[in-house]
């Protein structure tokens, strides 16, 4: 089992920064990814960013290119996401999650309990 802790998340105005931190433990793997995903009212869970957890590969959705970074701090088992000129459309619950590198909510074994993010225009 792995358990992950999201941290970070709050209101913030147009055009604002967030760092979104996810803390794993238990059973973490260095074959796994950690993913962050999304999931605002009366919408799907989408895809946001992921990393090996080598920290070598990362993948991030069209939607946050060039505003969302991913990073992983594999000493302290803490994945991050950046979140720089935030718009009012990222307003959502943010999700991490733990398992096969990959854009599929179904590629994920383990997720965190979120996070909420709120933009405010």
């Amino acid at each position: 089992q792995v358990q992950l802790v999201e941290s970070g998340g709050g209101l913030v105005q147009a055009g604002g920064s967030l760092r979104l931190s996810c803390a794993a433990s238990g059973r973490t793997s260095s074959r796994y990814a950690m993913g962050w995903f999304r999931q605002a009212p009366g919408k799907e869970r989408e895809f946001v960013a992921t990393i090996r957890w080598s920290g070598s590969v990362t993948n991030t959705a069209d939607a946050v290119k060039g505003r969302f970074t991913m990073s992983l701090d594999n000493a302290r088992n803490t994945g991050y996401l950046q979140m720089n000129s935030l718009k009012p459309e990222d307003t959502a619950v943010y999700y991490c999650a733990a398992g096969s590198y990959g854009i599929r909510s179904q590629d994920y074994y383990y997720w965190g309990q979120g996070t909420q993010v709120t933009v405010s225009s």
